[in-house]
């Protein structure tokens, strides 16, 4: 069983100006986990600083006890689409397979089970058919199965997915939101920027909603109301009746 998740007073800011102030949560093991809010409200910015990947203003990050530093081999990350190199030269069971070297230690080599590993985590994403095409042949739902299939194969207890359901297919974002569930029932953690408002009730558990700062944390029952969604988005809207919005 996972512990829980808790962000302290979590601020960052680039060349002088802050994009993320002073955002706090905590969210038990188990859950499935939106992280809302408008274009350019900090959204990937607080995903990459709970994680260390940038600098943070001020603000600690903790599961259970420890900081989340400790747990660096439990996590797994699945970065923005565009954020990717679909250019460099890598076949997508070597790109499974990655996700076996976090917990393999200097010098090791994945053995004959971490290679049946990497296969049966194209299976559960259903791309066992392309384990030996070059990545950037693949569609971009294709492509992020790939590195979903990737986090798998670390075998961790926290996930983390940046857009995940970007310019994807629809076939796609029902394996991906399939296997994310599966993990939350397995007592897993799972944190999701996501876009669609549409979908927010039938997706998630719990929800962060920013613009910056936060305006609500907790479930989705509690966060997803028009009165929060207006702060939010700076305008009144409906939130059942605005499939257009991009969060």
């Amino acid at each position: 069983m996972t512990e829980p998740i808790t962000a302290n007073h979590i601020s960052v800011s680039y060349s002088g100006k802050q994009v993320v102030t002073d955002v706090s949560f905590a969210f038990k093991p188990g859950s499935l986990i939106g992280i809302l809010g408008p274009n350019g409200a900090g959204k990937s910015t607080l995903m990459k600083a709970m994680l260390g990947l940038i600098r943070k203003d001020c603000g600690t990050v903790q599961i259970g006890n420890d900081p989340i530093s400790r747990f660096r081999k439990t996590i797994a990350y699945v970065p923005q689409r565009s954020n990717i190199d679909w250019n460099f030269p890598i076949i997508v069971k070597d790109t499974v397979l990655l996700g076996t070297y976090p917990k393999l230690g200097l010098f090791r080599r994945p053995s004959g089970k971490d290679k049946e590993l990497a296969l049966d985590c194209l299976k559960q994403v259903g791309m066992e058919e392309f384990a030996d095409r070059q990545i950037g042949e693949l569609s971009g739902g294709q492509q992020q199965r790939v590195f979903l299939a990737r986090a798998l194969a670390q075998k961790a207890d926290y996930f983390f997915l940046d857009e995940p359901f970007v310019g994807i297919d629809v076939s796609s974002e029902e394996v991906i939101i399939s296997i994310l569930r599966q993990l939350k029932q397995e007592g897993k953690t799972v944190f999701v920027v996501h876009h669609d408002l549409s979908k927010v009730k039938s997706y998630f558990d719990d929800l962060i909603l920013m613009n910056k700062e936060l305006i609500d944390a907790g479930p989705v029952e509690q966060v997803f109301q028009e009165k929060n969604m207006a702060r939010a988005y700076n305008r009144p809207m409906a939130i059942f009746g605005d499939p257009g919005v991009q969060l």
